[in-house]
């Protein structure tokens, strides 16, 4: 028994650090995926810099969806795909270790991950979606500052007109201001200034506005002489124009969690097309926790190469396998949720295709004499390869033993 339990531990070792860099470098990646679009987007927005940060953090659930399935895969696959090319799998197969009892420590893997996906998938990713999307909405809206854009004239309402050189500090530091507003008598003010700065005031509809070195100039109207002031500060209320509240949570299947999914699917009141959404979405979210614990059977198939071959096909294709099912399962939610085809059966059926052939090349591995299920494929991509290099070699001489142009 000690003997197990050092084996478990090493094993353990041996898939944890794939496991997590793959992860979080399959994170990272759809982040950056994602990242120019929404610099794109907030930058034309005139927004905060800051704010991109907050809205791809909000994204990491829904991108840890694939990137968890994807690390469990390849943390398990890597480090069997190890213990194969060092010989140590048939060390332990000759002591009496089978691939079941070996299977232990990555189902142990499996099931903490799929817990945890069930949380983020079913309960966090919901919330971070909505939050993206007021994020979004703030943008547009102009409620984090992102109405002023420089060398263009902005307005706060139909009374306060603003232009500005140059923004430093995502919005809040000014300089080559230019301002202009007028009151209900039709008196005007208009100052310019070498710097400012916008700060927060004890009422939330108002917001001050700091003028430094700078020139006011105060048209009282009905014929007065205008007044000209220079100062080094000055203070300036600017009423904010009024912003429609964000929408409540709830608008679309995505921003709900599972059980709510799961009540508006049972709930005869809702709309015919609600409960198919709601219906879809929920099943798929199962799927992506349940479809875990067969990723080790698929991972310890494809991580054993043909004897005598150092041949990384696995790896590849498990990536191509996974990501395949899960625009699947993308694709299964939409025809779902539009009333194509049933809910149970888009998400159910697939999964059980997938369930099999995982089963079936595990299967091919453990209990088959000699039996290797990408043996084949192997053997016909090292051909092709063993041709490419070929036609390439006779390339290189051809070029070599042409005759040279004379002159």
């Amino acid at each position: 028994m000690p003997r197990f339990l050092a084996f478990d531990r090493y094993i353990a070792r041996l898939i944890l650090a794939p496991l997590v860099g793959t992860l979080v470098l399959a994170a990272m990646l759809l982040l950056l995926d994602k990242m120019l679009n929404l610099f794109n987007f907030v930058i034309n927005e005139g927004g905060p810099v800051s704010v991109v940060w907050r809205m791809l953090g909000n994204l990491v659930p829904e991108y840890l969806g694939l990137g968890i399935p994807i690390g469990v895969m390849l943390g398990i696959l890597l480090a069997f795909r190890r213990l194969a090319l060092s010989s140590e799998l048939d060390a332990m197969r000759a002591v009496g270790l089978s691939y079941g009892r070996m299977l232990r420590v990555p189902f142990l893997f499996a099931t903490v991950f799929a817990l945890v996906n069930f949380g983020i998938v079913g309960f966090v990713q919901p919330l971070a979606r909505y939050n993206y999307e007021e994020l979004r909405y703030e943008l547009r809206s102009g409620a984090l500052g992102a109405s002023i854009r420089v060398g263009e004239f902005a307005t706060f309402g139909k009374r306060v007109m603003l232009r500005v050189e140059e923004s430093r500090e995502g919005g809040r530091n000014l300089a080559g201001i230019f301002l202009r507003t007028v009151n209900d008598r039709g008196q005007s003010l208009a100052a310019t200034a070498a710097t400012g700065q916008f700060l927060r005031s004890d009422d939330p509809d108002v917001i001050l506005l700091r003028l430094e070195n700078g020139t006011l100039v105060h048209d009282p109207g009905g014929g007065l002489a205008p007044r000209v002031l220079a100062f080094a500060q000055h203070d300036l209320p600017i009423n904010l124009p009024p912003m429609e509240q964000f929408r409540a949570r709830g608008d679309g299947s995505i921003e709900l969690s599972i059980p709510e999914l799961a009540a508006v699917s049972m709930d005869r009141s809702a709309s015919r097309a609600s409960r198919q959404q709601a219906a879809a979405t929920l099943h798929r979210r199962l799927i992506q926790c349940v479809a875990l614990f067969v990723l080790p059977f698929l991972a310890v198939a494809l991580a054993v190469p043909p004897k005598r071959s150092t041949s990384a096909l696995g790896v590849f294709l498990s990536i191509v396998i996974l990501v395949s099912y899960h625009k699947l399962t993308e694709y299964g939610e939409r025809m779902a949720g539009i009333g194509r085809v049933d809910p149970v059966l888009a998400q159910w059926v697939p999964f059980a295709l997938f369930s099999a052939f995982c089963f079936w090349v595990y299967h091919v591995l453990a209990h088959r004499p000699g039996g290797q299920p990408i043996g084949a494929l192997d053997r016909w991509f090292a051909s092709l390869q063993a041709r490419v290099v070929a036609l390439i070699g006779r390339r290189r001489q051809l070029l070599e033993d042409a005759p040279v142009p004379a002159g």
